[in-house]
């Protein structure tokens, strides 16, 4: 019978350190190696057997899982704020946390997150980046409006997004000086790209098949649009993997800290242990789905009455995560409720 080997890899940007133990924690090998396709592939062919391994969730992380997995007889990925939680010593260094990780496996401690198939990974990555240009286009909206303002030009904020009352406006106002006029074509110009830029990427995402099903179920569900399907989908992953709404409602930071000892029980502010793009993309759109659906319209108001906004627009967030939540693992069109639908 083969001996199982287990790994533990601390992954940083020019090395990787490493750690094999068996079962009983024997130390077989360790050491570092460059942080490269090439070393790594020679180093996977030097190892004495079948392995599983283990690694911290970082940036670098990504690569080095989809190129080792195919060698491992499993592969898993730490929980990196956890991980600290449970290896915190007064020693630490790149082959101490490898050999903590190698330790962790193999007595089935690791605190393991969800790894995304690379094939979502490589779209969330796309919707991620759209929402960043998205942001940059937006101070650059801001900042033509600020170099108005500063030389005393007024201009309407709703048009000014505007190409033909932008180039309008700049024509026909003399007293700006040439440098500022230089300024805000610029930033116009910036503008221009990047809001170019984020519709190509909307659209390379809404061609994909391998989430087109999934988002149109979740587009059923009134008061959800395009880009709050597309985020759930590409930042939940598999909706099964969520034992109850609960867990999915603490996933997304819709929920506050929870601190209890001897009987006494604490609630502080939202919790900041979540996935901050699925929290903000939930929120904003709690604040507009009351508009589109009847159900959260009574939702909210109901919570307004004990005279909190920020609250009644929690309390839609979380109800709209338990309509998707059933959408998407039954992936199944929503259906309105009897009550609403006699109303």
């Amino acid at each position: 019978m083969n001996t199982l080997y287990y790994i533990g890899l601390d992954i940083h940007k020019r090395i990787i350190a490493y750690c094999i133990k068996v079962i009983d924690g024997r130390l077989v090998a360790q050491g570092k190696i460059a942080a490269d396709r090439k070393t790594l592939g020679e180093w996977v062919k030097g190892l004495p057997g079948p392995w599983i391994g283990a690694m911290e969730a970082t940036i670098f992380t990504g690569w080095v899982y989809d190129f080792l997995k195919p060698h491992a007889v499993a592969l898993k990925v730490a929980h990196p704020e956890m991980l600290k939680a449970i290896t915190a010593a007064k020693k630490k260094n790149d082959r101490a946390d490898a050999e903590k990780i190698a330790d962790l496996l193999r007595v089935n401690l690791l605190p393991e997150c969800h790894m995304l198939s690379e094939e979502l990974r490589d779209l969330r990555r796309i919707l991620r980046y759209r929402n960043h240009l998205v942001r940059t286009a937006v101070k650059m909206q801001n900042k033509m409006s600020g170099l108005l303002m500063e030389v005393g030009v007024p201009y309407s904020k709703k048009r000014l997004h505007g190409k033909k009352y932008f180039h309008e406006l700049l024509e026909g106002v003399e007293e700006i000086p040439s440098s500022v006029k230089g300024l805000l074509q610029l930033s116009r110009s910036g503008y221009e790209m990047f809001r170019s830029f984020q519709k190509r990427l909307i659209a390379v995402l809404r061609e994909e098949s391998l989430i087109r099903d999934r988002v149109e179920h979740l587009m059923s569900i009134p008061g959800v649009g395009e880009l709050t399907a597309l985020t759930w989908v590409l930042e939940i992953g598999d909706p099964k993997r969520f034992p109850s709404i609960r867990d999915a409602v603490s996933y997304c930071g819709l929920c506050s800290a929870q601190r209890e000892s001897a009987g006494k029980e604490q609630r502080g502010p939202i919790s900041k242990k979540r996935n901050k793009h699925l929290q903000t993309m939930l929120i904003e759109a709690a604040k507009i789905a009351p508009q589109w659906n009847k159900q959260l319209s009574c939702l909210h108001e109901k919570e307004l009455k004990n005279g909190n906004r920020n609250r009644a627009t929690l309390a839609v967030a979380r109800k709209l995560v338990a309509y998707m939540m059933a959408v998407d693992r039954n992936q199944t069109f929503f259906k309105q409720p009897a009550e609403t639908q006699a109303a």
